[in-house]
């Protein structure tokens, strides 16, 4: 056999880098679409939007030009800023509680057999549904001072009327009534999937050794449900911390600033006050804080968990 023989490539051997090249060039042509909405719609944001925080950009369109970080450092010396930023953090740990608490209660009640489950489960979510804007219409109408089914309530059974969305002491505990009545049946489905889920052998264990049911619940039920509670905690917790359209609705930050949230704060800065750069740096020191309390969540889970 001559040498050329043995050096020359098999037809297969060729063939393979085409085959495997058109496969990759089909992968890349599926993830196009996304890739392309993924830079357009998210990294480029991301990007403008630090560079705008940079500048002393203007719906005026003066003062286009690079500030460094100036806008940073008047964020952190503003009171109006830091004071929307602790009512953000206020109502996010009283929203919070609740609204976790509150679920696990009510997909407890659920999951050990009442009649028509279908009902109740359709009127804990029913509300889920509904757009901010009604909610806040709603809960406006039932916090009404004088015509307010609420303070109807509370004068029928001799309460004094309470002045709900105008008394800086109330004003933010009404409205973490209204989300928590809004929003809490997203949280007990994720509950009551979570106990539907847990095997039904653990329980007739428990039973045959003597258990009850609230032995059974706090010993068998809560420790399964872990890593639900976990990932209800955090996607509260982020969506507390992004609050800004049934305060907006409802109180539009009053009374005397007592509701205003800091998404609420960035949204009148760029917007009312024009100054787009200084409401960018201030969006990102909130986005710099969220990712802080997810990174800190995240190491107390891990740590928990191992």
């Amino acid at each position: 056999m001559s040498t050329s023989t043995l050096s020359r490539p098999r037809p297969e051997t060729l063939r393979k880098p085409t085959s495997r090249t058109r496969s990759n060039l089909s992968g890349w042509g599926f993830a196009a679409p996304f890739l392309v909405f993924f830079l357009v719609f998210l990294v480029w944001p991301i990007v403008y939007g630090f560079y705008m925080s940079l500048t002393g950009k203007s719906l005026t369109g003066a003062n286009d030009s690079l500030i460094g970080f100036a806008n940073y450092a008047e964020a952190l010396a503003d009171a109006d800023m830091w004071r929307s930023l602790g009512n953000t953090l206020y109502f996010t740990v009283i929203s919070t509680v609740p609204l976790v608490l509150v679920a696990l209660v009510m997909a407890a009640l659920l999951n050990i057999g009442l009649p028509a489950q279908w009902l109740w489960r359709l009127s804990y979510f029913a509300p889920y549904l509904l757009a901010s804007t009604v909610v806040s219409l709603f809960f406006t109408w039932m916090y009404n001072p004088q015509l307010g089914l609420i303070n109807e309530f509370l004068t029928g059974i001799g309460l004094p009327r309470v002045a709900w969305l105008n008394d800086p002491n109330v004003a933010m505990w009404a409205i973490v009534i209204a989300t928590l009545w809004w929003t809490v049946g997203f949280n007990f489905l994720l509950y009551l999937a979570a106990m539907q889920n847990i095997p039904a052998q653990h329980y007739e264990a428990a039973s045959l050794d003597g258990a009850g049911a609230w032995r059974q619940f706090f010993s068998i039920t809560l420790p399964q449900l872990t890593p639900t509670t976990v990932m209800i905690v955090l996607l509260q917790i982020l969506a507390s911390l992004k609050i800004f359209d049934q305060v907006y609705q409802m109180t539009a930050g009053g009374p005397g600033g007592s509701t205003r949230p800091v998404v609420q704060y960035i949204f009148e800065t760029g917007f009312t006050g024009y100054r787009l750069g200084y409401s960018a740096a201030i969006s990102y020191i909130f986005f710099g804080l969220i990712v802080v309390i997810s990174i800190m969540q995240f190491v107390i889970t891990r740590r928990r968990s191992a």
